[in-house]
């Protein structure tokens, strides 16, 4: 048997659970970009681990633990670099793009599917930022996803706090960790089960292993309380002229008036 919990778990309805998620996103986020030198002093100190911890604890219950940092940055970011950018060949061993997998595709050209992950963002007023690398906007990036769940989050609070109804940016989050998020921190665990590089961070490789069941969960919690996730296929729009013909399913862009 489990010893009881010294504190009670933030209730499901919430402002402070809900910001404890919302830190988890952010903290997530932080962790799985192409790493700053901050990033290492923050793991050094063990800050990182602190806010992550707490924010763990106060969902789970369950602590995070103590992991010990890269040795330096240049270790933190060559690390990241063979998991996630430039591995053996060339190629990354977990490419952070859902894009570049294509189970994650369901059919779908990789442009309509990205019109579809842009259109969550456009809907609560947002786009996806240029990375560090200086490429174009890449609205699938795991990073990009994650900061998009960090402000779904932060929105439910702000409703939480005055009293409002939070369903519209629960079933937001439902739906994007369902069809998009949730799949992708899969399919990146996956990649690299059994091969991590062994130069990469200890929390980073914590975090990959870690995210995809948390966000499960999160998920079966959302439906439990905004109902089941809709397939987008169930409502999608099909342009006239492609209505017809073995081609359709790749040119459906979904409704963008699910949440309200």
């Amino acid at each position: 048997m489990s010893a009881p919990r010294t504190q009670p778990l933030p209730g499901g309805d919430s402002a402070a659970r809900a910001a404890a998620k919302e830190t988890i996103w952010r903290l997530a986020a932080a962790a799985l970009g192409h790493p700053a030198p901050e990033l290492q002093r923050a793991l050094e100190s063990e800050t990182f681990h602190a806010a992550l911890n707490d924010a763990w604890t106060a969902v789970t219950g369950r602590a995070w633990p103590r992991i010990k940092p890269s040795a330096d940055f240049v270790a933190l970011e060559s690390g990241y670099i063979a998991a996630f950018l430039h591995g053996p060949k060339g190629k990354p061993l977990a490419s952070l793009l859902a894009g570049d997998h294509e189970r994650l595709l369901a059919g779908q050209a990789r442009p309509v599917f990205m019109l579809n992950i842009a259109a969550f963002y456009r809907h609560f007023g947002l786009q996806a930022a240029a990375t560090d690398e200086g490429r174009a906007d890449e609205p699938d990036h795991l990073v990009g996803m994650l900061e998009f769940m960090a402000v779904l989050t932060h929105l439910e609070v702000q409703a939480l706090h005055r009293d409002g109804d939070p369903a519209a940016y629960r079933r937001a989050q439902r739906d994007f960790l369902r069809r998009y998020l949730g799949p992708l921190l899969h399919v990146v665990a996956g990649c690299l089960r059994g091969r991590p590089p062994e130069t990469l961070d200890g929390t980073i490789r914590h975090l990959i292993e870690e995210l995809p069941g948390w966000a499960d969960l999160q998920a079966a919690e959302l439906e439990a309380r905004v109902g089941r996730y809709r397939d987008p296929d169930a409502a999608s729009t099909v342009p006239a002229e492609t209505a017809e013909g073995p081609g359709a399913a790749a040119t459906r862009v979904i409704d963008q008036n699910l949440w309200g």
